[in-house]
């Protein structure tokens, strides 16, 4: 039996590599200088501050084009609301890994709606898919990426 595992995980590497990247951009525009601004990575969170809203977007606009070149999926990203503290307005990105019940229920609905000869099967924060046939993973990883899914997914450990 064939199978492969359907996750939504981040490379924590990554995402630490785009932050340093945009911190260092930061560094080099001119437009910030002497303007207490800057990014922090810390266990799933990115926290970007500066003195001015529009500042802070277009922190954020750095960020996601550094984690675009980085190839981390930016829907991994999930912005909570803005915060005014003192003379500081910060914006905190939760980094979303795993699948959680909702989105396994939904992947679990369109394996069985494919009319496909595949089961899915939840794991903690994965869904495995097993089939017979090769071809019918395939075709369901096709269906799986073009389905409206609103966290980025990707396919690990397949097995022939």
């Amino acid at each position: 039996m064939a199978s492969f595992d359907v996750v939504s995980e981040v490379e924590a590497q990554e995402v630490r590599n785009a932050v340093d990247q945009a911190a260092r951009e930061l560094g080099t525009r001119f437009d910030f200088r002497g303007v207490d601004a800057g990014f922090e990575y810390e266990a799933d969170e990115i926290l970007v501050w500066a003195e001015e809203e529009f500042q802070v977007h277009q922190l954020t606009d750095v960020l996601k084009e550094k984690l675009a070149k980085r190839k981390v999926d930016i829907g991994a990203l999930d912005a909570q609301d803005l915060e005014a503290s003192g003379k500081q307005k910060r914006l905190k990105f939760r980094l979303r890994q795993g699948i959680d019940g909702d989105v396994s229920r939904q992947i679990t609905k369109l394996v069985k709606g494919s009319r496909l000869k595949v089961q899915a099967q939840v794991q903690g924060e994965k869904v495995r898919i097993t089939g017979k046939k090769r071809d019918d993973l395939q075709s369901l990883m096709g269906s799986l990426r073009d389905a409206d899914i609103d966290i980025p997914l990707q396919f690990n450990n397949f097995r022939d």
